[in-house]
């Protein structure tokens, strides 16, 4: 019997280093596809597919911080000898980063290592459902590829390991990405039966959302269009969620990041799971960076004192916004800690206020630099919980990685906000402004008048601040390179992001990204 060689994902895993768009080619084993057949199971390789999701969109240095830290949302600043990190983060938010970026090449890096993953799924005969699981997985990881760099590295499950990968130019991934959502629907799991955590037909279509929603910003990014019949896919899709039946809006927005939101939200479509035994046996950190990368050394659970989000941005916000935050069942009465912005004086359960490590009142404040001195520089910036945190795990475990809180891909209000937006840019104003009022007053806020785009952008800020969209939404309304604070106007270049100088050299068929 003629015997064909076969690379194994074990030996893969062990051996081979997925250097962004291509794979370090020196393999030091062969088995045979029998053996191969034998010893891999496709539940194993699934997990490993769905694992890998943790380190490209939980860690807070790879697409997170991309999507978010070059926003009007999200700042790094340097404290004192803190968070310098070489500039990296500066330079995300005043738009000057270069190809040699530290982040950009990991975010590139750990997006392809997750398509090849899930890719490697389809070569061991998996079951129509988890073939369709893993077709979305890597459809998933192209669309953040093609988001971020415009273009798209790309293996088929049979192609050799020994070529470089093509490259999916900007229409040609988006069709392919469409082609694969459609397909796979049918053989994804419904929910509500089919968990959140789960690739399932209503995340599916959600992406499928942002596909068609974004397909004119992709194709040019200086000057979007929006194609009508593109909009009535958004408008269709949004309609077969909502029929589902599955989701509603949560009546406390924070539900749907609390370490149990896998049993109460009503909103969430797709996550990934974390907690004990989940989150702590994958590469990067999970839900507790969330709060870990904004909070006070001295504030319950301490913090690293990092990220905070800007004045101009906060304004936003109505006071009786429930989003803009306040007290929550379960932190605050048990830490003191409040959900939501955190601004002036901090306190502890017992109501008395916090100190810096100066013993100075710590007392966050609305001005902020990207470069901080001075006595005050542990206190500058409004800090954002958007997880609440898992104060339980984390004062029970030996490992802060392990809260509960599922990380959010895709929510029902977002359906929604998608929806408006098609409806909005193909002329039905008023069908728009009452799905956006029915959202504003689900969440407090008063009811808007009129609608117009830049109205619909603050909306999308207030509903999904810090979730890892703000970058695209500016980008296809027009604004990513207007001034905002701290950051002036700037090069079209930054639109796309620049292929990893390290990338280039090993894959012939990128291309960089102009003006880089």
């Amino acid at each position: 019997m003629t015997k064909h060689i076969f690379r194994s994902a074990i030996v893969i895993a062990s051996i081979v280093g997925f250097q962004a768009c291509g794979l370090n080619e020196q393999l030091g084993s062969t088995i045979t596809r029998k053996d191969a057949d034998s010893v891999i199971k496709v539940p194993a390789l699934l997990k490993g597919a769905y694992d890998n999701m943790q380190l490209p969109y939980q860690e807070f240095d790879n697409s997170w911080g991309l999507s978010q830290m070059t926003t009007d949302e999200t700042v790094g600043p340097t404290r004192g000898g803190d968070w310098d990190d070489n500039g990296v983060w500066r330079s995300l938010h005043e738009h000057t980063w270069n190809a040699d970026h530290a982040h950009i090449q990991r975010a590139f890096t750990n997006l392809l290592t997750l398509q090849f993953s899930a890719s490697n799924v389809l070569n061991f005969k998996p079951d129509k459902n988890q073939a369709a699981q893993a077709r979305y997985l890597r459809a998933f990881s192209m669309f953040t590829v093609l988001d971020l760099w415009g273009q798209v590295p790309f293996r088929n499950p049979t192609d050799t390991l020994l070529n470089a990968p093509k490259v999916l130019k900007a229409q040609e991934a988006l069709d392919y990405i469409i082609s694969e959502l459609n397909a796979i629907i049918p053989d994804l799991g419904a929910r509500p039966a089919t968990a959140a955590y789960v690739a399932n037909q209503d995340a599916a279509r959600a992406l499928l959302m942002k596909c068609y929603l974004n397909k004119g910003a992709f194709l040019n990014r200086a000057a979007p269009t929006f194609d009508a019949a593109d909009m009535q896919q958004v408008i269709t899709l949004a309609d077969q969620i909502k029929a589902t039946g599955a989701y509603k809006l949560a009546t406390d927005y924070f539900d749907n990041f609390a370490r149990d939101n896998d049993l109460k939200s009503t909103e969430n479509i797709f996550t990934q799971q974390n907690g004990p035994g989940y989150s702590t046996v994958r590469n990067g950190n999970a839900t507790f960076a969330r709060w870990k990368f904004t909070v006070h050394y001295n504030m319950t659970p301490s913090g690293w004192n990092g990220f905070t989000t800007l004045s101009d941005f906060y304004d936003k916000f109505e006071a009786t916004d429930r989003r803009r935050g306040g007290a929550y069942t379960g932190l605050t009465d048990t830490s003191g800690m409040l959900v939501g912005f955190l601004i002036g004086q901090q306190y502890d359960v017992n109501h008395n206020p916090l100190k810096d490590r100066k013993g100075n009142p710590l007392a966050f404040t609305r001005d902020v630099q990207l470069k901080e001195s001075g006595t005050n520089l542990e206190v500058t910036g409004i800090r954002v919980i958007k997880y609440v945190p898992d104060f339980y795990t984390s004062q029970n475990s030996k490992d802060n990685n392990e809260a509960s809180n599922d990380y959010v891909f895709f929510r029902y209000a977002d359906v929604l906000l998608m929806k408006a937006e098609a409806q909005l840019r193909t002329g039905n104003t008023a069908g728009a402004l009452a799905l956006v009022n029915e959202l504003r007053l689900a969440r407090g806020a008063t009811a808007l008048g009129a609608l117009d785009v830049n109205s619909l952008l603050d909306e999308r800020g207030r509903e999904l601040y810090w979730e890892g969209w703000r970058r695209q939404d500016l980008i296809r309304f027009g604004k990513y390179l207007q001034p905002w604070q701290l950051k002036p106007a700037d090069n079209p270049r930054n639109l796309l992001f620049p292929i990893p100088t390290s990338d280039l050299a090993v894959n012939k068929n990128l291309v960089q990204n102009p003006g880089y």
